[in-house]
């Protein structure tokens, strides 16, 4: 067992986690001492501002504390801090609408979550942090429409952003779009050892390069968030719209599931793993509270609603789901990828997606979640484990359980596997589609890209119900309205080298009541 599990038994990891927990809801007086303000030298606002989770009358807002980001526990002192913080309805603060105090403590990492309440549906607001005489850079975010508001939303989809594989470039242009809200799907971070600037691993050549080796450890997990955060491109789009975020598997370990990791580890060992993963993850993340992970348990699925026309459920399609059957991979099924208790969801968050999809009136049902849905069966026979497509039943108990609930207009967002999707989905191979799927590509995952992978023809022949494949990097933008849902993949040609233009590559309509793809 590495040195960073030794001597930790799982009890006192879950009690650890519990008491952190209530520590953190304890006001100012309660906590760990706190260091008064003063002036601050350094500039403590290095990693930037995000705004998260929008409802009609607020956001989360956040921050970390880290004057030397990459250093232990970001050059900050083990000392409490408390942090004033300003919404505005003009990016110069002049009109002021909520202002307060938070503390950010060094149990989490000096990071600071400002729930807001109190402000107005559907319009743009500014927000900023301030300590001893230092400002954040300043965020921007909007409010959720009324519950019964007949609002458009505008969307985009994006993650898989892996340092060492090309630069963010398409985040600076993600932040220059006119959006609502921003879905991260998750691989925020990827948790490998650095790899020297110009080493080939895979066919890719390494960009830049990772700092440190690989993460398991809380502090290591921390400085990799820190590293990603320092980005200016990702950095500028957190500042510029709200995020609505999920984790796949790299913000822990590559195509972990459940209790199991992806190299086979199990048990205390891999529940530690989890545990400062998780912890990292909510301490760089604009979440509110109900996200925090209880050790190696989290609760991450949760639903935003967007006036009377989209009803958001963002999943969890890792912390419940079986292990990969066949053992893992990219391979023809055996017997137990038909498995009719095959679980993706598990039970307890199958049943929340049913019930609110079913009682929520929107018009539209978006799944957002991480892994693609929809069939994608490879010319010699092979399916990808990690998908839905190694989750067979379990993909038709969730369609099945919508149709019987007379749920319409069901549209899938996914990443994951670094190229850009469109299908219809249906429950059974040759059945009639129940929903629609937009897989966005990554933003820097497997480098430059192409515009097509070698063996898509074949693939594309194979699967009549994907319409439309893309290799490069970039990012979906959706809107959805009372009518229809419109998509437009947007790709860059490099990330390589700094400079690339946005390009659209596909645009997609769905009309309400029909599950089908129309080409725009």
């Amino acid at each position: 067992m590495r040195r960073h599990l030794a001597e930790l038994s799982r009890r006192g990891l879950l009690r650890g986690a519990t008491g952190l927990a209530g520590l953190a809801a304890l006001g100012p007086a309660l906590g760990q001492r706190a260091m008064a303000q003063g002036a601050w030298p350094r500039n403590p606002f290095t990693l930037g501002v995000a705004a998260g989770d929008p409802m009609p009358d607020g956001f989360v807002i956040w921050t970390r504390l880290a004057p030397e980001p990459l250093a232990p526990d970001g050059g900050m002192p083990p000392l409490a801090v408390e942090v004033a913080w300003q919404v505005a309805e003009d990016p110069g603060f002049a009109r002021i609408v909520a202002q307060g105090q938070a503390m950010a403590r060094p149990e989490l990492a000096h990071s600071v979550h400002v729930e807001l309440e109190g402000l107005q549906p559907q319009r743009p607001y500014f927000y900023r942090f301030l300590l001893g005489g230092q400002s954040s850079p300043g965020g921007q975010a909007r409010t959720a429409p009324a519950p019964q508001a007949a609002a458009s939303l505008r969307l985009v989809t994006a993650g898989c952003q892996h340092y060492e594989h090309g630069l963010f470039t398409a985040w600076r242009h993600i932040a220059q779009e006119e959006v609502d809200l921003v879905f991260h799907y998750g691989d925020f971070i990827y948790e490998y050892s650095a790899r020297p600037v110009g080493a080939v691993s895979g066919g890719r050549s390494t960009v830049r390069s990772h700092a440190g080796g690989e993460t398991f450890s809380l502090a290591e997990y921390r400085a990799r968030h820190a590293q990603y955060r320092l980005d200016p491109d990702l950095a500028a789009a957190s500042a510029a719209h709200a995020f609505a975020v999920t984790f796949d598997d790299h913000e822990v370990a590559n195509n972990w599931t459940g209790g199991i990791g992806g190299r086979g580890e199990a048990g205390l060992e891999f529940d530690l793993r989890k545990a400062a993963a998780f912890q990292a993850w909510y301490e760089h993340m604009p979440v509110r509270r109900t996200a925090w992970p209880e050790g190696p348990r989290i609760t991450a699925h949760r639903r935003l609603a967007y006036g009377r026309h989209v009803a958001l459920h963002l999943l969890d399609t890792r912390g419940h789901r079986d292990d990969q059957p066949c053992g893992d991979g990219t391979k023809p099924p055996c017997a137990e990828v038909f498995r009719a208790d095959a679980q993706v969801l598990g039970p307890a968050q199958e049943a929340w997606l049913l019930d609110g999809a079913a009682t929520s009136g929107a018009t539209w049902q978006v799944l957002a979640q991480q892994v693609p849905m929809f069939a994608r069966a490879f010319p010699n026979g092979a399916i990808a484990m990690d998908k839905w497509d190694g989750y067979p039943a379990a993909r038709a108990r969730l369609l099945h359980g919508l149709r019987d609930r007379g749920v319409a207009n069901t549209v899938v967002l996914s990443g994951d596997v670094h190229s850009a999707y469109a299908a219809t989905i249906a429950a059974e191979p040759e059945g009639p589609p129940l929903a629609t799927e937009f897989t966005a590509t990554s933003i820097s995952s497997d480098g430059d890209g192409s515009e097509q992978r070698r063996g898509t023809a074949a693939l594309l022949a194979a699967n009549p119900h994907i319409a439309f494949h893309n290799n490069r990097r970039g990012y979906a933008l959706h809107q959805f309205g009372g009518d229809r849902c419109a998509t437009v993949f947007r790709a860059v040609p490099f990330v390589s080298s700094p400079g690339a233009p946005v390009e659209d590559r596909g645009r997609f309509v769905v009309e309400a009541g029909a599950p089908l793809l129309h080409s725009a």
